[in-house]
C-alpha cells in the first residue's frame, strides 16, 4: 500500500500497550496516558499504526467483547472520525480479533506482516511474533491458538470463564506474557534482526518496524542499508515512532 503524506502531516506508530494488565486499576493509569498521547498527535497525524498487543487479552464472540477500555476505544473512533487513518496489527495477546475494530471504528486489522510505501520509503511492518529463526515453542503455541477448531471450542465457553482462564495464562506463561523479552540478546541472536537481514538479501526495505520485543531501539542494518526499529512498549518506556521524512523514536512524558 502506498501512502503520500500531506504537508505538515506525519505517520505515528505505537505498540505493546497490554491494557488490562496487571490489573484493571493499574492499567487505567496507562490508558489515560495513552489517551493524552492520542490527543497530542491528533493535530498532525495522517496515519496511526497500532503494532500489536493493544490489550493483554482480547477475544471477540459473536455478540460480546471484553469489558473495559471504553475511553481508549472512543478516542480511536474520534481520531478516525477526524480523518486519521488507523491500521492495527494483531499481536500474540490479541490475535483473536475478528471484525469489531473494522466495523465499529473503521480501523483496518492485519493478521500478518504488511508492506507499505510511505513518502517513497519502503516499510515492512509486523508485530514480530513468530518471525525469524528459533522461538519454536511459541510458534507451536501460536498454531494451537490460531487453529480454527480450538478457536471454535473456546468461543463456546461462557465469557466470564473464558476471560478468567485467558488472563491467567496471559500473565503466567512467559512465552505469552513477554517476560523473556526484556534483554537485548545481540544482533547475532535477535530473531527479528536476523529475519530483517535475511529479507534484505532479496528485498529493498528501508525500515523494518516491529513491536513484540518491548525494547525501544533503532539500529542500522548492513552498513546503513536499512533501519531496524523496535517501538518498545507502553508499560515501562512509553515510546512511539514518528515518520515524516525520517524515522524518529520518541518517548511520551506527559
Amino acid at each position: 500500500m502506498k501512502i503520500n503524506l500531506e504537508q505538515n502531516k506525519k505517520v505515528y506508530f505505537a505498540s505493546d500497550q497490554h491494557f488490562g494488565a496487571p490489573t484493571p486499576k493499574e492499567s487505567k493509569v496507562r490508558e489515560e496516558k495513552f489517551i493524552r498521547w492520542l490527543d497530542e498527535i491528533k493535530t498532525d497525524a495522517q496515519v496511526l499504526f497500532l503494532m500489536g498487543d493493544l490489550f493483554d487479552f482480547w477475544h471477540e464472540w459473536n455478540h460480546v467483547i471484553p469489558k473495559g477500555y471504553v475511553r481508549v476505544l472512543g478516542k480511536l473512533a474520534e481520531l478516525k472520525d477526524s480523518g486519521v487513518e488507523l491500521y492495527m496489527f494483531v499481536g500474540n495477546h490479541d490475535l483473536w480479533m475478528k471484525n469489531y475494530f473494522e466495523e465499529e471504528i473503521g480501523c483496518k486489522v492485519y493478521f500478518d506482516k504488511q508492506y507499505f510505501e510511505i513518502n517513497g520509503k519502503n516499510f515492512l511492518l509486523a508485530h514480530g511474533d513468530g518471525l525469524g529463526p528459533g522461538d519454536k515453542g511459541y510458534k507451536r503455541m501460536k498454531k494451537l491458538f490460531t487453529n480454527p477448531l480450538a478457536q471454535w471450542a473456546f468461543k463456546w465457553l461462557h465469557p466470564d470463564i473464558a476471560m478468567k482462564i485467558a488472563i491467567y495464562f496471559s500473565t503466567k506463561n512467559k512465552m505469552i506474557s513477554g517476560e523473556e523479552d526484556k534483554e537485548f540478546l545481540g544482533e547475532d541472536k535477535e530473531f527479528l534482526i536476523l529475519y530483517s537481514k535475511e529479507k534484505l538479501k532479496t528485498e529493498k526495505i528501508d525500515f523494518f518496524v516491529y513491536g513484540h520485543r518491548h525494547l525501544p531501539m533503532v539500529l542500522d542494518l548492513e552498513n546503513g542499508k536499512a533501519k531496524y526499529v523496535n517501538l518498545g512498549d507502553w508499560i515501562s518506556y512509553f515510546t512511539y515512532g514518528e515518520f515524516a521524512y525520517d524515522f524518529e523514536l520518541k518517548k511520551f512524558e506527559k
